[in-house]
């Protein structure tokens, strides 16, 4: 339990127009920097174009539904189980190939 206390840090994490006091593995603080600073740019973003029009609730929500939508695109492109599926049929393929030359 003390050595995984040791990978852990703490850090205040800045979002927005908050500080969050937060506990992350060592070699993550980046990632949670960045993802802080994405966040508080995309909730800025839709905060100057809405400049008073909606409420800061709406605005969060957009800026989550913005971060989601692109988090959600990332992993259709990474997508690998069509290429998994052709992988699959292409071995048995040649494993068949191979059965019959011998």
């Amino acid at each position: 339990m003390a050595e995984e206390n040791r990978e852990k840090l703490h850090i205040r994490l800045h979002v927005y127009d908050t500080d969050l006091s937060v506990n992350i593995p060592r070699d993550e603080e980046e990632l949670y920097r960045s993802a802080g600073r994405l966040i508080t740019n995309t909730i800025n973003t839709y905060a100057s174009i809405s400049k008073g029009q909606r409420s800061d609730k709406m605005v969060l929500y957009m800026a989550m539904v913005d971060i989601a939508l692109r988090y959600e695109k990332e992993a259709k492109r990474n997508d690998t189980e069509p290429y998994d599926d052709i992988l699959k049929k292409l071995t048995s393929e040649i494993e068949e190939a191979l059965k019959n030359e011998t």
